[in-house]
């Protein structure tokens, strides 16, 4: 997608804090976080939402996971705990319409968390 952000940032046409990168996903810090640590982690192929997401997508799903698990190791937050959110659609506050998810730790969360 030409005018997406996400796309943009994968293809380094927009700096961003990368972390982490294989070759199906990528994650970078998010520019306004809501905790001490707030990774976004994406998918390189375009998905706009949750609702594009299909059999074939199993695979990819599981690498996101993966790829979270991973970060929050590193980044120490792992054994107390962290969050994966991800709004699907407007209702949702999703405002950049490319799949992703919020990685979110560091601190206690609250619930409800919306």
């Amino acid at each position: 997608m030409n005018d997406c952000l996400f796309c943009k940032i994968i293809a380094g046409e927009i700096p961003s804090q990368k972390v982490y990168e294989t070759k199906d996903v990528f994650a970078f810090e998010d520019t306004n976080p809501v905790a001490p640590t707030h990774i976004l982690i994406i998918p390189k192929q375009h998905l706009e939402t949750m609702l594009e997401l299909s059999e074939e997508h199993r695979e990819l799903i599981g690498s996101i996971h993966i790829a979270a698990n991973h970060i929050a190791r590193i980044r120490g937050i792992a054994e107390n705990g962290y969050r994966i959110v991800t709004n699907c659609g407007r209702d949702a506050n999703q405002t950049v319409f490319h799949i992703h998810f919020h990685l979110i730790g560091g601190r206690p969360m609250e619930w409800p968390p919306g």
